[in-house]
């Protein structure tokens, strides 16, 4: 299973290794630089009832401190509270004073800066077991009728021929192979590939959808790989193969 992370890092390189990491494992990733910026990516998917299922929160932010937006997180009366989702701190500060506030203030783990990926996944793992949810692995890899997705290596091929996406093609594409075979709302597949300020901007989606269906189906006009679903959104087949066994 996929699941919805929301990294919160104002580092642009930082966050764009981390994410690129955590989509190559087939999770659902949206950034944020900014407290501003969470709170506002937070209160749309709270919205739309799709919240993250894991947050990466970094403390020196450029508008306040990740430490105030925890507190929000965790508040009983806080229209933001997320009681069920992990958060874990990614930070180069290393005191251990404050490293035993935040996990007293609600954080499940925190982590010093540099780390690797194979760590992260591990810890992120790990509070989820310590919540009694052991997420099921992640789809990484997609295969029906001649379709074959690898999203690790970023590879796309139809009947052993290689096909080449744009990188917005690719992102739409794999956010349909993570959750392959349930259907997908306009809404969520905007805000997973545009972000949640492009919600209404319908004709992205049916521009990108058109591409990838010249590109995948052999009759784009009467799909049998990616799906309408009238009103709703879109749903990519079933595919031959069982979902990845965690790495």
């Amino acid at each position: 299973m996929s699941l919805r992370v929301l990294l919160i890092e104002d580092d642009p390189v930082l966050r764009a290794t981390l994410r690129a990491g955590l989509e190559a494992e087939g999770h659902a990733v949206a950034g944020a630089a900014s407290r501003a910026d969470a709170e506002a990516q937070l209160a749309e998917a709270l919205r739309r009832r799709e919240p993250p299922e894991l947050l990466l929160l970094d403390l020196g932010l450029p508008d306040g401190e990740g430490e105030a937006l925890l507190a929000r997180l965790r508040a009983p009366d806080s229209p933001m509270r997320l009681p069920g989702v992990p958060v874990l701190v990614i930070s180069a500060r290393e005191d251990e004073a404050g490293k035993v506030r935040l996990l007293d203030a609600g954080a499940d783990d925190y982590l010093v800066k540099p780390f690797g990926l194979p760590e992260l996944l591990a810890r992120m793992r790990v509070a989820w077991r310590h919540r009694g949810r052991a997420p099921e692995p992640a789809r990484r890899h997609y295969a029906r009728d001649g379709l074959a997705v690898d999203l690790a290596a970023h590879h796309v091929s139809l009947h052993g021929a290689e096909v080449h996406l744009t990188p917005t093609e690719f992102r739409l594409l794999a956010c349909l192979v993570r959750s392959a075979g349930r259907v997908l709302t306009h809404r969520h597949l905007l805000a997973e590939v545009w972000g949640p300020e492009c919600v209404a901007h319908t004709h992205y989606l049916r521009l990108y959808m058109a591409q990838l269906r010249a590109k995948l189906e052999a009759e784009p006009a009467d799909p049998r790989r990616l799906l309408t679903e009238p009103g709703v959104g879109y749903r990519l087949v079933e595919p031959e193969s069982a979902p990845d066994e965690a790495a």
